[in-house]
């Protein structure tokens, strides 16, 4: 049994490997910051970016059509919300009744309970993407982007159910009583149950190299980068030590993870639910002010998303970084929030996801559209003063003009957003690499975590995102291939859950909900 001590010991190696470079990197920092290591970073990036645009970025349909890897998650996302009856609208209710605790049991095997697998989930998606991703979106592809933004949340609810579901049924409980859970064990269980062996283990080991390496771009250096933007922004200072800020981001989130999914499950139960709070307050502030502007932001939003005149490729290219940016935010279809869903405790896998259609709802219908409404709203997004800003900073510009002093709650929010997405995709991360080399290793990926965090405090956006959203969306391909074909499973099993949740049969746990039902 390895004692926190002997794993601190790892991080404080990793850190201390940062050390080294230190000097190297502050010098980095001035005009000739194309040379040195940071430099060499970038460039690396970059070529590998380049490489995997070539694969996962074909475009369907000629030069106007739709990048392959973003038609792929369309179609999951519809596939599902139909195949499933639009289980996104039909068990909305029930989901939140089962997030309030009315069906947990203590007997149920798992590691932390349907609110904290949500938050943990959550804690994952609700990152900087709502603050920063959202600015991008609209930035690229106009405010008509957020519309497909909220389409594709809603149709992901469908997708997010499925993967969830598939990942509480196949999980495994291992010796030492934690759980292993997430596309890599239900692609390569699940499909072997159905005849499929070679065919599963093959698409679940893609799976978790993709995961292994996407965690430490979506989940990890594009986190790091717009948290050091936002914080940065109002603390002029730090632009010449984005190091020391990515040496401190290191440490906290090592001193977090070093606990395992039940620290994290509760830090992330107290982060979450307290960033979004701050964060719609500020946003519904921002609304009142500007309330006789609403409908016409509302309307904007709305026509540019059919419009020809739409930036970035018309209202196709609005669709597809809209699909994208959402894809990005709410993680629905990728597979990652299987993984934190597995080890809830219940012995009902569809009830799991139905907790889990939850988090596209909250994270791109809900807070990615207050976001997109104080964009458009203050209309910042289209001053040719703000062209520069992007990201985190136009996302504080456009609080700014209402609230003077709201940046510097974008800086903490943005710290917070991000903390709390890279402590989850560490996680992800971590089963992911465990899967394919051991229980044993995982101290190496933790190191190489650590490491990435500092990395993506000091380079640029540019190529930082482009890496993150690629490897992220590539995990779709071996993720919805599978979903695909265990969907007969999903449909029988909702059909046999619903039927026993309608009849009476599935009476709820707590003494309290038991107590208005049987009156």
């Amino acid at each position: 049994m390895k004692t926190p001590l002997f794993r601190l010991k790892h991080y404080l190696y990793a850190l201390a490997f940062l050390l080294i470079f230190l000097p190297q990197v502050a010098f980095a920092q001035d005009d000739t910051a194309s040379v040195g290591i940071l430099g060499s970073i970038e460039a690396g990036v970059q070529g590998v970016v380049d490489v995997l645009n070539l694969i996962f970025y074909f475009k369907v349909g000629g030069e106007n059509g739709m990048p392959f890897i973003v038609l792929w998650l369309v179609i999951g996302a519809v596939f599902f919300t139909f195949r499933l009856k639009f289980i996104n609208i039909r068990a909305f209710k029930h989901a939140i009744d089962v997030v309030r605790g009315k069906y947990d049991s203590e007997e149920d095997e798992g590691d932390v309970s349907h609110f904290q697998a949500l938050a943990a989930a959550l804690s994952g998606t609700v990152g900087i993407g709502n603050i920063a991703g959202v600015a991008i979106a609209i930035r690229l592809g106009g405010p008509g982007a957020a519309f497909w933004m909220t389409m594709a949340g809603f149709l992901g609810m469908s997708s997010k159910f499925a993967e969830c579901t598939l990942g509480q049924k196949y999980r495994v409980i291992k010796p030492d009583g934690t759980v292993g859970g997430g596309p890599m064990y239900y692609l390569s269980r699940g499909l072997s149950a159905m005849g499929m062996a070679p065919v599963g283990k093959a698409l679940a080991v893609i799976f978790a190299v993709l995961c292994a390496i996407g965690s430490l771009g979506i989940g990890n250096m594009f986190q790091a980068n717009q948290a050091f933007a936002a914080v940065s922004n109002v603390l002029p200072f730090l632009n010449g030590f984005s190091w020391l800020f990515g040496i401190v981001l290191a440490l906290i989130v090592g001193l977090v993870i070093l606990g395992g999914i039940e620290r994290i499950g509760a830090v992330a139960g107290v982060l979450v639910p307290f960033m979004a709070v701050v964060y719609a307050i500020a946003c519904f502030w921002v609304m009142l002010v500007k309330l006789p502007e609403v409908p016409g932001a509302i309307g904007t939003i709305i026509a540019t998303a059919f419009s020809p005149e739409a930036v970035a490729g018309g209202a196709i290219g609005a669709l597809v970084i809209g699909f994208q940016r959402a894809a990005f935010s709410n993680e629905a279809g990728l597979g990652s929030a299987a993984i934190a869903h597995s080890a809830a405790k219940t012995d009902e896998p569809i009830r799991e996801g139905i907790v889990a259609l939850l988090e596209p709802f909250i994270d791109t219908m809900f807070i990615c559209n207050l976001t997109a409404l104080v964009i458009v709203l203050t209309g910042v997004y289209a001053d040719p003063t703000a062209a520069d800003l992007n990201g985190a900073q136009l996302s504080a510009a456009s609080f700014e003009t209402v609230i003077s002093w709201f940046p510097y709650v974008i800086a903490v929010a943005g710290f917070l957003f991000a903390l709390s997405t890279m402590i989850s995709w560490s996680y992800y991360g971590q089963q992911s690499w465990a899967f394919l080399f051991g229980d044993s290793t995982v101290n190496i990926y933790k190191g190489i975590f650590l490491f990435c965090v500092f990395v993506g405090a000091v380079v640029n956006l540019g190529p930082v995102l482009d890496f993150s959203d690629i490897m992220a969306l590539a995990m779709s391909l071996p993720n919805l291939l599978g979903c695909f074909l265990m969907s007969g499973l999903i449909a029988r099993e909702l059909k046999s859950y619903m039927e026993r949740l309608n009849s009476g049969e599935m009476l709820p746990q707590t003494p309290i909900a038991q107590e208005t039902v049987f009156k």
